[in-house]
């Protein structure tokens, strides 16, 4: 549809006095004879989904009383009327809308409708609401004959015929609920309540909650260029956001995350937005709390930082209380800005044992996966969640083990039950291997060679040419991904050198890379640059000459070398230039924070296997962790410290 749309079918409607509506009648005197009328409204069947074939017959008593309240009789078939005289009390319609949330299926939604005596335009529009609600399905309802009930029908039809009446909040309600149910945007029920939406917008008196409804609608009727949402967010823009209630305040944000905001547009209203919520995060409950970390997300607001550190503050409240949903989007918030809070991590420990057997899937996998992206290793969540894995594997996807075996292997972190996990690793595979996608299988595979679990009967099939043909396909327009490529080769190297009974497949060499360490992601982490000054200028005062120790050395075996050090067979330290005589390779590995995890003096699982996999080849590993390193204060301590590393069994000459 297009912007001109909202003025489509525009009419001045004729002022009626209120005795013109007054209507008197008494149920149960059978001697008045109603006339019924008639009226068939067809809507047709649009060839896509959003576009539904309502055939209606709707009946109507003859004479109305005007205000914005329905009244349902509780005969066989449905008569509305509306009256100012019998509108329903805040209490009454407490109780209906208590009720209606109760239903859980369109047919009992239906059989409140017949118990009402009375119902307000707010009431009508949350019925259809609800029904979207039980009958969404992606882009179409579950089953669309419910639009065929006669009491869905009657109730369209005097929304349609009385739009002019209802409240602002009931008539713009009314329209998003219509676009949640995929009616025909040309129908005369949506023409007439998209006019009857611009009149009142017009007049500029919508509050910020009723534009925020209406501007939802024109989204789903209209999109982003839609002429009313612009009108709608203009009129938001000329408010001052501090004085909003929390409720608007959601309500704007949901606007922008639907699509209004999505282009950078309105980055002043959102700034505002963000300094007015950071006052009132402590206010704001487990829902509202998932869903405006979500909206930062959506919206990408990396300047929202004091906004997102708040709502993680305040999420440590509602870890108990969130639902499933809700966690998920609060884990993937945190995981997409980079924040963890230690108040948070504490909560999370001593929620998720409770939970892991009972949680969504993906809830239980974002757990893990947020452990993973910041580093932080949790016995406590890694051993709940292995032993759930055991018993639930089967419930999950194949992405969902992935992402959860991967997290043991990035933090190099093996559960007590592991064998049982990788077990049920192993059954998984060989019950589901056509169905994990090749991407997602090598995540896996790699991921157990980090904690030395060695899949070999599938390795064999992943360097097969069948697989890496599969494999090659996902990448025909931009060529093989580096890091794709470096896990395949780390895959065969660990089979050459921790698996000499392996007789399968070889990975062919153009498959291979030559470096591990690469830009972005590596399966190596780059050599903290200040700690490793300071570990040259102590090698210096050390051994006398910085020709005496080679940098960054690249192995044949793909590994890159902080430092490293050539012995002959005599114990003397001969020019790194020199490759004859070499008794002894000592390769020292730098490790600073970032090698590490965050919370404990482990290293990552690729770390761990880079220094295994030296040793396989040779070299004599010398670890030199920050936490020690950074204890030494003086010149000569760091000499000492290093010749104790390096050298524990010679004597040291000094220069």
């Amino acid at each position: 549809m297009h912007g001109h749309f909202c003025n489509y079918m525009k009419k001045k409607k004729k002022k009626k006095t209120q005795s013109q509506f007054f209507f008197h009648a008494k149920r149960g005197i059978e001697t008045l004879k109603e006339k019924i009328l008639t009226k068939v409204l067809i809507i047709h069947l649009k060839p896509d989904c959003w576009k539904r074939n309502l055939t209606t017959t709707i009946v109507r008593e003859p004479t109305f009383v005007g205000s914005n309240s329905v009244g349902l009789h509780k005969d066989s078939f449905p008569r509305f009327r509306l009256t100012q005289l019998h509108r329903p009390t805040a209490t009454e319609e407490e109780v209906f809308h208590r009720h209606l949330n109760s239903c859980s299926s369109s047919r009992q939604v239906l059989r409140l409708l017949r118990t009402v005596e009375i119902m307000s335009d707010t009431m009508a529009a949350a019925v259809l609401h609800c029904v979207a609600d039980l009958e969404q399905d992606g882009h179409s309802l579950k089953d669309p004959s419910v639009l065929e009930n006669v009491t869905i029908r009657a109730l369209c039809l005097q929304l349609e015929e009385d739009s002019g009446r209802l409240t602002d909040g009931g008539l713009v309600s009314a329209l998003l609920a219509c676009t949640r149910l995929y009616l025909d945007p040309w129908s005369t029920l949506m023409v007439r309540l998209v006019s009857e939406s611009q009149e009142r917008l017009d007049k500029g008196e919508m509050t910020v909650e009723q534009l925020c409804i209406l501007g939802q609608a024109m989204l789903a009727i209209e999109g982003p260029g839609s002429v009313m949402l612009e009108q709608v967010m203009s009129q938001i823009q000329r408010q001052e956001p501090a004085q909003w209630s929390l409720e608007d305040l959601s309500a704007v944000y949901r606007l922008l995350q639907s699509g209004g905001g999505l282009d950078g547009k309105y980055c002043d209203l959102l700034n505002a937005m963000h300094t007015h919520a950071v006052t009132v995060t402590s206010r704001m409950n487990p829902t509202v709390v998932s869903e405006l970390l979500s909206v930062l997300v959506s919206l990408n607001q990396t300047q929202a930082m004091p906004l997102v550190i708040n709502l993680c503050k305040q999420a440590v409240r509602h870890v108990p209380h969130f639902t499933d949903e809700e966690l998920t989007l609060v884990l993937g918030a945190l995981m997409h800005f980079g924040h963890s809070d230690h108040y948070f991590v504490q909560a999370m420990e001593r929620y998720v044992p409770t939970v892991a057997f009972t949680s969504h899937p993906e809830t239980v996998t974002k757990v893990m996966q947020f452990f993973s992206r910041r580093n932080i290793l949790s016995p406590l969540v890694f051993d709940s969640v292995a032993e759930s894995f055991v018993y639930r594997a089967d419930e999950y996807n194949t992405s969902q083990v992935a992402r959860q075996i991967m997290a043991y292997g990035k933090l190099g972190y093996l559960p007590p039950n592991a064998g049982d996990v990788f077990r049920k690793v192993e059954t998984t595979l060989q019950k589901r291997f056509s169905h994990f996608q090749p991407r997602t299988l090598i995540n896996l595979l790699h991921s157990c060679i980090l904690v030395e679990r060695f899949p070999v009967n599938f390795v064999s099939k992943v360097f097969g040419s069948y697989f890496l043909q599969q494999l090659q396909g996902k990448y025909c327009d931009t060529g093989m991904d580096r890091y794709v490529l470096s896990q395949l080769t780390q895959l065969y190297i660990t089979v050459k050198l921790e698996c000499p009974f392996y007789e399968g497949p070889r990975l062919l060499p153009r498959y291979r890379v030559k470096s591990f360490l690469t830009p972005g992601r590596s399966l190596e982490t780059p050599v903290d640059t200040h700690l490793y000054n300071s570990v040259k200028n102590g090698l210096l005062n050390l051994l006398g000459a910085r020709s005496y120790f080679g940098s960054k050395v690249l192995t044949p075996y793909c590994y890159t070398i902080d430092m490293e050090i050539k012995v002959d067979e005599d114990g003397y330290v001969l020019p790194a230039s020199y490759n004859d005589d070499v008794y002894k390779r000592i390769a020292l590995c730098i490790d600073g924070q970032k090698r590490f995890t965050t919370n404990t003096r482990q290293l990552l699982g690729k770390e761990a296997t880079k220094q295994r996999h030296l040793r396989l080849l040779g070299y004599e590993v010398v670890q030199i962790p920050f936490y020690e390193f950074e204890k030494l204060q003086t010149k000569a301590s760091v000499v000492e410290y290093l010749h104790q590393k390096i050298f524990p069994h010679s004597y040291r000459l000094s220069w």
